[in-house]
This record gives structure tokens, C-alpha cells and sequence, in this order.
């Protein structure tokens, strides 16, 4: 079952890559259109595959911690 998770973001994210690598060359505006809401659509799909392949996430404790105050004497 992870496997297959795992397979799919893989995809998503060749997708995603091609996507960017078209942006970058010489485009009608329909097609641009096109290539920038499949791009939406793949990022999407990614982060909803991401979420419920891994539904633990981590915290960075350095930003949670308060920051040290210095006392006065």
C-alpha cells in the first residue's frame, strides 16, 4: 500500500517538473493557461497524497520554545 503511495507522489512530482521545465519555453497564452492549471491540479494532488500517506507531522521545537529572557539584577 505505501508502495503504491510512494509511486504515485513520485509521479505527481515528475509531473510537477515537467511542468515547470514547459513554463520556462516559448508558449501560446492558451497553452500557458493550460500547463499552469495542470501544475495547480499536480501540487494539489501531492499535497493531499502527502497528507494521507503521512499523517504524523513533526514540529520544529526551536519555534515553539520561548525565547530566553534576561534577567535583571
Amino acid at each position: 500500500m505505501i508502495d503504491a503511495k510512494l509511486a504515485q507522489l513520485r509521479a505527481h512530482r515528475q509531473n510537477v517538473n515537467r511542468y515547470r521545465r514547459l513554463l520556462g519555453t516559448k508558449l501560446s497564452p492558451l497553452e500557458r493557461q493550460y500547463i499552469e492549471r495542470r501544475l495547480s491540479e499536480e501540487s494539489a494532488a501531492i499535497d493531499t497524497l502527502a497528507a494521507s500517506t503521512f499523517p504524523i507531522t513533526f514540529s520544529d521545537p526551536r519555534r515553539e520554545a520561548p525565547h530566553p529572557v534576561e534577567m535583571s539584577a
